[in-house]
Order: C-alpha cells, then sequence, then structure tokens
C-alpha cells in the first residue's frame, strides 16, 4: 500500500485487490469515501481537493446552462459508479452525462453496464496527478467523449474505432459548443465568483444563439 498527498488532496494505491473486495469497499466506505478507481487488481482511492471540486463543479454548471438554454435533454448521473465484472475494471468520473442517451437512462435508479450503455461523456478534472490512468478504462468501458481540464487547457478526446482516445478541437456531444469558449471562462476561476461566471457565460450564449 502507498498513500500520496498533494496539497489538500490525499490518496491510497493498493495493489492485489480483488473484484469482491473492490465491491465490498464501495459499499463499506460509503458515499464519503472518495473517487475509487480500479483497474485488474489495481485500486486508487482518492479524496479530492476543493479545488478539484469547485473547478468540477464550475465545469459542470456551464454545461448544463448550455444545455438548458438550448433545450438539450441530458442526465448528469454525477460520479455514479461505472464498473464491469467481465472488464475487472471500474471508475468514478467527476461528472457524467447522457446526452443521445439520456432516454435510455431517464427512468433507471441505477446504471448497469451489463444492461445500459456508457455515459456519452465524463468529465475529469486533473489538477493533481493520479497514479491509475483513467482513459483506458473509459474506453475498456465505450465512453464516447471525455473532456480533461488540468487548471489551464481544456481537451476533448474522441474514442475512435481503435479503441483509443483521440483528443479534438470539437465536440460530438455539444457539437455547437465552441471548446474554446468554454475553455476562456474556465481560466476566470481565480478572477470571478462561481455565480458570476455562469451568469457571464449564459449571456454569451444568449448572444450567440437563437434561443426559443
Amino acid at each position: 500500500m502507498s498513500t500520496v498527498s498533494s496539497p489538500a488532496e490525499n490518496r491510497i494505491y493498493l495493489e492485489n485487490i480483488r473484484w469482491p473486495t473492490y465491491l465490498a469497499l464501495l459499499e463499506d466506505l460509503g458515499e464519503h469515501r472518495g473517487r475509487l478507481t480500479y483497474d485488474q487488481g489495481s485500486l486508487e482511492i482518492v479524496s479530492p481537493s476543493k479545488k478539484h471540486e469547485n473547478l468540477t463543479k464550475r465545469l459542470a454548471r456551464l454545461i448544463e446552462a448550455f444545455t438548458e438554454a438550448l433545450g438539450i435533454k441530458i442526465q448528469s448521473v454525477r460520479s455514479t459508479t461505472l464498473n464491469r465484472e467481465d472488464l475487472r475494471r471500474g471508475v468514478e468520473a467527476d461528472e457524467c452525462y447522457y446526452v443521445a442517451n439520456e432516454s435510455a437512462v431517464r427512468h433507471r435508479d441505477d446504471i448497469d453496464l451489463a444492461r445500459d450503455p456508457p455515459p456519452d461523456l465524463a468529465v475529469e478534472i486533473e489538477v493533481s496527478r493520479r497514479v491509475l490512468g483513467r482513459l483506458p478504462i473509459y474506453a475498456a468501458i465505450g465512453v464516447p467523449e471525455v473532456w480533461r481540464y488540468d487548471g489551464k487547457t481544456l481537451r476533448v478526446s474522441q474514442l475512435g474505432d481503435d479503441g483509443e482516445y483521440h483528443e479534438s478541437e470539437q465536440s460530438v456531444v455539444f457539437p455547437a459548443l465552441p471548446v474554446a469558449e468554454v475553455a476562456r471562462f474556465l481560466a476566470q476561476y481565480a478572477t470571478s465568483d462561481e455565480t458570476e461566471l455562469v451568469r457571464a457565460f449564459r449571456g454569451w450564449v444568449r448572444s450567440h444563439f437563437e434561443l426559443g
């Protein structure tokens, strides 16, 4: 076992963890356990920092303000555990959304990837280094698009036919939303409060789109 600390963020890394042990930890540690990532016997538990959580919330609010303004149907499942026993892999995104597949899970109380499609979009805030890579897990699960923000750059990665993610300047999930504009608003982290940021973004959306 190893424990790594970064400013206001702690992580525990374990190896040789059996799948039933991983499932037991998900249940026993409860909702305040942090984020668990499991990859074929390796387990990482991360307790996110305040900055990590605030950037997560800001990006989520921008996505949700955009979809609300344009009437795009989404379902947010936040950090819902996404795992598959046949792959022996599991991950909890910082945020994730159903968009194209929103109607398929609209009335589900839980997500079962043996029955349900994966989310259309996963969001990752990468302000500190993780031990376990998460993109290979998302790829194995079949998440079509992942947004990653490191506090400076917003990267959009799309799953290709080769099973790998490839960076793109445009989102397929939200093709009308310029990624560069989202990054510009996120860059105001140190100078704008959250309410001011979302209000300004809503104003930008109103000025650039014909709203019904």
